[in-house]
């Protein structure tokens, strides 16, 4: 059955169900019978108990400095943008907090609150600030005023029957009602997209429309306003066009059919992902405590449990979510959104008793019915060590646009990750980094994804919003570890041209514990120019930690510049070559991110390999790559033509070919050793290999090799036109014949 179909079927399903929304209160998030039982079982789950004390301090130090309400007037990060902020998480546990224990002063401080926005909120218009395509009225932009009802309407729902008749009909008619407008009707360039901004404007509408038992705001929620008027060409502040292709459709059904691959993969990347997940996880929970035929947490084959079993391994070692796209880094799951969403996918969606060891390492679950369940697993000791793997997973609604790929190798402070993304566009949050990757180890990052640029609720740096430098530097090509041809970024630094190309997966396997790899193509970011890059992990007892490599393959009919950046965060300890530094650091280009970088120094290796070595975090880093004496070798810094000092001042090693039709990049990198800076003693302190090799280079086959100081000599061969598995081949290499069935043969040093 084709997915329209079902998707006609579930709108009928649902608008001509028999069931009726659920009348009691609390029944959104919070349930009566969950009020019961937390209740009984408070005092004996200590994370449960803990969980609510830190609700208990943080509402009764609200109620004690007394309500605040300020006319809107700041951007984010200002007074009145975070006093709204806070009010509407305050006002959310006061109101758990009330039916929990009953305390009518958690009531009154919630009820006070929400008359007073209900006196302000017809006399405002539009915020004052006037920045974005969507503004809304509390807050600069709809999708913080989204985020207040959200919330809000979980507190409306725990003293809905506390409340008077009188009192409800004035805040559903001052308040709610035209708030719920305002998001959706007002406002269909915000509400009518697929997008995260959407996501959370259409679970604000449809859970305060159960909050009110209104069927016409719920089926608003579900499918989107029936007309919207969007201009094909309209874009948001991040240059992403509104009106995507989704077939017409919108609202909530319409967010979990195009947003996620079938893995669970969510378009924009973890970090949005991690946004999204609580209006997603949230009205999911209040769609099945009010409407439970909808089964919602088994549409699309249980898509909403994959989403967070994928964000959750969309992190490194140390929980941080792997900074693709527009994101910001330090973000873990940790974070109040994955709080909620591990909670509520354990109790909905089949009790994966790893999931448990993630809410331990969060240290605090939700006041509801999911919190409890996991609070009493834990209690019991069911819990499970969380196990994070390789995946490639798929992109798109259909999982046809391409991949991001994880690779791991190695345990504990052995562990390297690589990231490889051969994905769509990401739309409007997305970068234009084709076939870019990054690496971590225990640490943390090792070759680094700038991400954006961007300082979330920091006043000083442009309200809090996307810096200026977002667009000329961190989207940029040039700002990832991807090749750049002729100085100019993929798809001409062009959102929309971007959304129409995917990159495409050549090949990935990581059955084997000791040697994992990746391959993918991308076709189109240039004009008559072919990307094919490959990437493995592989692990052996001759080296101290998994090594990587890297053979990265360009062609073209017409001669180009072809330069591939490798971005590392540390001190420059040594390279293999001679360079010279200019007297006078300038930037190195006007465009493309380049009027953003300061060459620091240059040189040519004299043999076909170059060097070069770091120090960060104590440990010691190397790459080893296969040059020729033309390449020029730049050692270059992040940080010119950027008055207000907002880029992080990073450095970077650049290969840059000298013009030609084809060429090839490979490199190995080495993480090794340790610096004890209390005994002062190195350990391990220089790189282990001693030779980078191109052995074989055609349209049909490229052959590699490196060495170690030892002469132990690795190969890997590819099949650059048939990724088969089953396919047979041979290929005869300066006198060794070699034989092999698949894309790729390695040969393991002897």
């Amino acid at each position: 059955m084709s997915k329209l179909k079902i998707y006609i079927l579930l709108v009928v399903f649902v608008a001509t169900s028999s069931c009726a929304i659920s009348q009691s209160h609390p029944k959104l998030i919070l349930t009566k019978k969950g009020v019961n039982e937390i209740r009984a079982q408070l005092d004996k789950l200590p994370m449960l108990k803990s969980s609510f004390q830190q609700a208990v301090d943080l509402v009764d130090a609200e109620i004690k400095n007394g309500i605040e309400v300020p006319v809107p007037k700041d951007m984010a990060g200002g007074y009145t943008h975070n006093r709204h902020k806070k009010n509407y998480l305050v006002m959310q546990k006061a109101g758990v907090l009330f039916q929990i224990t009953q305390n009518e002063e958690y009531a009154i401080y919630v009820r006070d609150m929400l008359m007073e926005y209900a006196k302000m909120y017809p006399t405002l218009g539009l915020h004052p600030a006037n920045r974005s395509y969507a503004p809304g009225k509390i807050f600069w932009q709809n999708l913080n005023d989204a985020n207040w009802l959200v919330y809000t309407s979980q507190a409306y729902d725990c003293v809905y029957d506390w409340l008077s008749a009188n009192e409800r009909r004035k805040l559903e008619k001052d308040l709610f009602r035209p708030f719920a407008d305002h998001l959706s009707v007002d406002s269909p360039q915000f509400y009518n997209r697929v997008h995260n901004h959407s996501t959370w404007g259409n679970a604000a509408v449809g859970m305060i429309g159960f909050v009110m038992n209104d069927k016409e705001l719920i089926d608003r929620a579900f499918y989107g306003l029936k007309s919207d008027n969007i201009k094909a060409d309209q874009k948001d502040n991040d240059g992403g066009l509104i009106k995507m292709q989704n077939n017409g459709k919108a609202g909530f059904f319409a967010q979990l059919d195009f947003l996620f691959s079938p893995d669970g993969y969510y378009t924009e990347g973890p970090y949005y992902q991690r946004y999204a997940m609580y209006p997603f996880v949230m009205f999911a929970e209040a769609i099945e405590n009010c409407k439970p035929e909808v089964k919602i947490f088994e549409y699309r084959d249980g898509l909403l449990v994959k989403a967070i079993q994928t964000l959750l391994n969309l992190t490194d070692v140390n929980g941080l979510f792997f900074p693709i796209n527009d994101a910001l880094k330090g973000m873990s799951y940790l974070s109040r959104e994955l709080v909620s969403s591990v909670d509520i996918i354990y109790y909905f969606g089949g009790e994966d008793a790893g999931l448990l060891s993630v809410a331990e390492q969060q240290g605090q679950v939700m006041l509801d019915d999911s919190g409890l369940a996991v609070a009493k697993a834990i209690q019991s000791g069911k819990q499970k060590a969380y196990q994070k793997k390789s995946a490639n997973y798929k992109d798109g609604a259909d999982g046809e646009q391409g991949a991001l790929g994880i690779l791991r190798a190695g345990e504990g402070v052995n562990e390297l990750c690589l990231v490889m993304k051969n994905t769509s566009q990401g739309m409007g949050h997305g970068h234009f980094d084709k076939l870019s990757f990054s690496l971590y180890d225990d640490k943390g990052e090792v070759l680094p994804d700038y991400g954006a640029a961007r300082y979330v609720n920091i006043e000083q740096k442009f309200g809090g919003g996307y810096l200026h430098e977002n667009k000329t530097w961190a989207k940029q090509t040039v700002a990832h570890n991807t090749v750049v041809v002729n100085g100019i970024s993929h798809f001409g630094g062009k959102t929309d041209v971007g959304n129409q190309f995917h990159s495409e997966p050549y090949f990935f396997d990581a059955d084997q514990e000791n040697f994992q790899i990746i391959s993918a193509k991308e076709n189109n970011a240039y004009q008559g120019v072919k990307m094919h890059r490959t990437l493995a992990l592989i692990s052996d007892s001759r080296f101290e930690k998994p090594v990587l490599l890297d053979v990265f393959c360009v062609n073209s009919d017409s001669t180009q510049q072809y330069e591939l950046p490798y971005h590392f965060k540390g001190q420059l300890l040594s390279t293999n070559y001679e360079y010279k530094r200019p007297e006078i650091s300038k930037k190195m280009g006007e465009s493309n991110g380049y009027q953003h970088l300061r060459l620091e120094a240059e040189g040519q290796a004299k043999n076909d390999n170059a060097k070069i070595s770091w120090l960060a975090n104590n440990r010691f880093y190397s790459i080893t790559s296969y040059v020729s004496p033309d390449d020029n070798l730049q050692l270059v810094r992040i940080g010119a033509n950027d008055p207000n000092f907002n880029l992080r001042q990073e450095p970077a090693f650049i290969i840059k070919k000298k013009p030609q039709k084809n060429a090839a990049f490979v490199s190995v990198v080495e993480v090794h050793g340790k610096y004890d800076r209390v005994t002062e003693f190195a350990d391990n302190a220089f790189s282990s290999i001693s030779k980078v090799e191109l052995l074989f280079n055609t349209d049909k086959y490229t052959a590699v090799s490196f060495q170690d100081k030892k002469d132990n000599k690795w190969t890997l061969i590819l099949a650059n036109m048939d990724s088969d598995k089953d396919s047979k081949h041979q290929l005869e290499i300066s006198g060794m014949n070699y034989k092999w069935t698949g894309a790729f043969h390695f040969v393991r040093a002897k």
